[in-house]
This record gives structure tokens, C-alpha cells and sequence, in this order.
């Protein structure tokens, strides 16, 4: 019990810490782009601790494709398991992440959607798609990286999802390349991942975060970030084409079929 309590010590101060300095940017940045260009630098800065924190021995590969995200800004699309992903993915480089109206209506953690720069789309409500995809865009448009998870919520890990394609628009009308990343998780506490302890790390369905969060606490982490080949903008692109693309290229490293 002392072990675990040090861990939470240790996450409530980072989770103030980056509280008080994000409310700190929102008061001192009325230029919108600069705001969420310093929410998300201040993101990528927790997000580092936070790796750390719960003891994730990350592996990267082709890590040029990371450095590729300050040359020209990328749609990047990755599976989704874990409010780790996020963590993970934020610890490399600065981005700014699509994610549902729902979990902007999360107590704590739509505080920390809010104000980590998020983009929010409705899930239920398809009206109000198109002018998501425009705000996206936009986004793109201002030379932001923007991250999405295309299997529209976090899955129990036995495969992908099928990819929403109507989201891979904005790439489209903002003419931007698309990342695909396919994360895996290969270990837990010395043991490698399988469905009798994947619950531990996965977090998905109707699971409640705080008790999920408090087991996870100490816990010994191994994780694999595969940066698979980027879609390059051509006219003619679509998004059936480049969600297709993105999605055989996360399916085939998720289950181990790569030619990297």
C-alpha cells in the first residue's frame, strides 16, 4: 500500500503541475494558435513525466519519422487500447489530439482535454460533422500535427477496429501527409501482455478510469511505437484511399505482419 501511495503522490503532483501551468497559458495567451501551440508544448513536457512516471520502457522505430513532424505537419493515426497511447504519443512529440465530446464531459479528465488543446468531435451527433472536419482542418491549415484515433474509441486489443473514414477528410482539405503509428504493448510486470492480465492495461468498454488508473499504479510497463511509411499528400488523394492505406499498414504491425 506505501508503494502504491508514493505513485499516486507522485501523479497528483505532476497532475497539479501541469494544471497551474496550463492555467497560467490560458491566462496569458489571447492569440488562440499561440495558445494551443503553448497548451500542447506543455502537454508534450507532462506527458515526459508522466512516461516516467508509470515506468513505460518505450520502444521507437524509425524514429527520423518523429523528427519529420517539425519539417511539415502531419494528419498522424494510430490504434488506440489505453489512455496510455495518449501519454505515450504526447511524450514524443507535440500534437494536438481528436477526441469525443463524451470525454470533454469527464469531470477530471475533460479538464485535462480542455486544457491540454484538444479538438472535440460528437460522436452521436452527425450534423454537426462537417464543421468538425473544417475546424480539423484548420488546425492542419495552422501547422499543428494533429492525432487521431481513427477506430473512433479504445478497444480490448484482439484487433483494429475498422477506421472511420469521414475524419481522414481534413488531411484532404488541408493537403497534408498522414502518419500512420501502430503502438503495442509486449509487457507487464515482467510478463508478456495476454488476455488474462491485458485489463490491467487496457482501458476500454464501460471501465470506470480511477479504480483502472489505481491498479495500474507501480506497475512495470514495455510498449513499442511503430512509425509506419507516411502518406504522402497527391492530388487526387481521398480519404477511403488514405484510411485504407493507414489502416493495412496499423493492422499488419499490430499482428506482426511488417516489412520493416
Amino acid at each position: 500500500m506505501l508503494y502504491k501511495s508514493r505513485y499516486f503522490i507522485l501523479h497528483l503532483y505532476l497532475l497539479v503541475q501541469f494544471f497551474i501551468s496550463a492555467f497560467a497559458i490560458k491566462l496569458f495567451s489571447p492569440n488562440p494558435i499561440s495558445r494551443r501551440r503553448r497548451l500542447i508544448r506543455n502537454i508534450y513536457h507532462t506527458a515526459r513525466q508522466y512516461r516516467k512516471a508509470f515506468q513505460i520502457e518505450l520502444t521507437v522505430s524509425h524514429p527520423e519519422r518523429i523528427a519529420a513532424l517539425d519539417l511539415t505537419n502531419f494528419l498522424v493515426v494510430a490504434n488506440h487500447v489505453s489512455y496510455l497511447d495518449i501519454i505515450i504519443l504526447s511524450s514524443l512529440h507535440p500534437m494536438v489530439f481528436v477526441t469525443s465530446t463524451e470525454m470533454a464531459a469527464n469531470p477530471v479528465l475533460g479538464d485535462i482535454t480542455r486544457l491540454g488543446g484538444c479538438l472535440f468531435t460528437d460522436r452521436k451527433k452527425h450534423t454537426s460533422l462537417p464543421q468538425e472536419i473544417e475546424n480539423f482542418s484548420q488546425a492542419l491549415k495552422n501547422g499543428f500535427n494533429v492525432c487521431l484515433f481513427p477506430e473512433g474509441t479504445s478497444t480490448n486489443g484482439n484487433s483494429i477496429r475498422e477506421f472511420r473514414k469521414s475524419l481522414f477528410q481534413m488531411a484532404v482539405l488541408a493537403k497534408v501527409p498522414v502518419q500512420p503509428v501502430c503502438i503495442r504493448y509486449t509487457g507487464l510486470d515482467f510478463e508478456p501482455v495476454s488476455p488474462e492480465n491485458r485489463d490491467l492495461l487496457y482501458w476500454y468498454g464501460d471501465m470506470t478510469f480511477a479504480p483502472h488508473f489505481m491498479k495500474l499504479l507501480g506497475r512495470k510497463i514495455k510498449a513499442e511505437v511503430h512509425f509506419l511509411d507516411p502518406i504522402p499528400w497527391l492530388d487526387g488523394n481521398n480519404r477511403h484511399a488514405i484510411s485504407d492505406n493507414a489502416y493495412h499498414q496499423i493492422y499488419n504491425c499490430f499482428h506482426g505482419v511488417t516489412t520493416e
